[in-house]
């Protein structure tokens, strides 16, 4: 099935990707700009940043909550909230206000992104098509136009509150596409099946590392640019708009890729290719080589998230999937907020090379998770 084809099927939940991801690609770019106005140090700035995992963690008891009682209107009501959140870090000079800014912002995206993947899982299985890459793909491509954006407006001298207000008015022009019905499964009669744990933990973890380190390029990578490898502003930005871009790539072609080979084997792949990545961006003599490392990366990283997800709306049964999606989706995405906290910590003691390394080697534990998850038996999903 082509590209095409499959954002055909979803177009509504790939307009909630494209919202959460060019404000997450342009808050990379102004990284420098907000680390500044705050005064913090490279520890201090990741450990405030922790702040957004609390609004993570409200969203994962919340989400479905929300889910069933918002309906068909729960795409629409995340995103408005997400671009009302984002109106104030820009803004934030004083350290704590930052955090609970972050913390706010952490909760809506949390909403929006489960919300979005319960959506794209349910097209899924309706249509018996994996449809999960080219959504994740909209993210990417979001990401990187948001990130390049930022490169021309912070080289024009804008600050980052106008540029979020922008995108949130975008954002609420996209609010009637986000409109989507939703069938709830009910239990099958006789049901007495286990709730899905193992799956739920073992497809979490593998989603984790994916985010963790697609997390640690989006928050540093621009820094990594500017300070240890001495680019401008905009030769920063394209640090991570270069992410954005080659993940785009690399899940527009995992669509096809997850037609003709198992989950579980172009994770395993996926993750040797971008560990090596990591491992270029951290040895890079000039910016143009880390932007290799950084293409790499994002062209293995790319597929192992969006398939870690697929995998448990397969491993458990209907009834279940928008649950056990909930919760592997805030593992996941726990590691856009925790890695930047890990990563803030290891640069300011042994800099940033050394960080950059640390996330390769994190890459390479998907591999012994995506083999144990290959053992585990799937049930049928109708």
């Amino acid at each position: 099935m082509s590209v095409i084809t499959a954002l055909g099927i979803s177009y509504r939940p790939a307009a909630a990707f494209v919202i959460v991801g060019y404000f997450w690609g342009c808050f990379a770019a102004y990284v420098p700009v907000i680390k500044a106005q705050l005064g913090a140090s490279d520890a201090v700035f990741g450990t405030l940043l922790l702040g957004s995992a609390l609004g993570l963690v409200s969203a994962m008891w919340l989400a479905p909550r929300a889910d069933r009682f918002l309906g068909k209107r729960s795409m629409q009501a995340a995103a408005a909230l997400l671009a009302i959140a984002w109106l104030f870090p820009g803004h934030m000079t004083v350290p704590m206000l930052f955090a609970l800014s972050i913390a706010f912002v952490g909760l809506a995206s949390g909403l929006l992104d489960v919300v979005m993947n319960a959506r794209v899982s349910e097209l899924e299985a309706r249509h018996a098509r994996p449809l999960m890459n080219a959504n994740h793909a909209m993210f990417s491509v979001a990401y990187a136009a948001g990130a390049l954006i930022v490169g021309f407006t912070r080289e024009a001298g804008i600050p980052p509150g106008p540029v979020f207000a922008a995108f949130g008015l975008v954002t609420l022009c996209l609010l009637p596409v986000l409109r989507m019905d939703v069938t709830f499964v009910a239990p099958e009669d006789g049901y007495t099946g286990r709730y899905p744990l193992v799956p739920i933990l073992l497809c979490g973890a593998i989603v984790l590392v994916a985010f963790m380190s697609e997390a640690t390029v989006e928050a540093w990578s621009a820094l990594h640019v500017e300070r240890t490898l001495g680019g401008g502003a905009a030769e920063g930005a394209l640090g991570p708009a270069m992410l954005g871009l080659t993940m785009a790539l690399g899940r527009f072609s995992g669509q096809a890729v997850a037609e003709r080979f198992r989950e579980v084997n172009v994770v395993v792949g996926a993750s040797i290719l971008a560990a090596s990545g990591a491992v270029i961006a951290a040895l890079a003599p000039a910016p143009m080589v880390a932007y290799l490392g950084f293409g790499i990366l994002g062209l293995g990283v790319s597929v192992i998230g969006p398939l870690g997800l697929a995998l448990v709306g397969k491993l458990v049964a209907p009834h279940l999937r928008t649950e056990a999606i909930s919760r592997t989706a805030v593992i996941g995405f726990s590691g856009f907020f925790f890695a930047p906290v890990a990563m803030g910590l290891l640069s300011e003691a042994l800099g940033l090379r050394v960080a950059f390394l640390c996330v390769a080697g994190l890459l390479l534990v998907a591999v012994p998770l995506a083999l144990v998850t290959g053992t585990r038996q799937r049930p049928v999903v109708q």
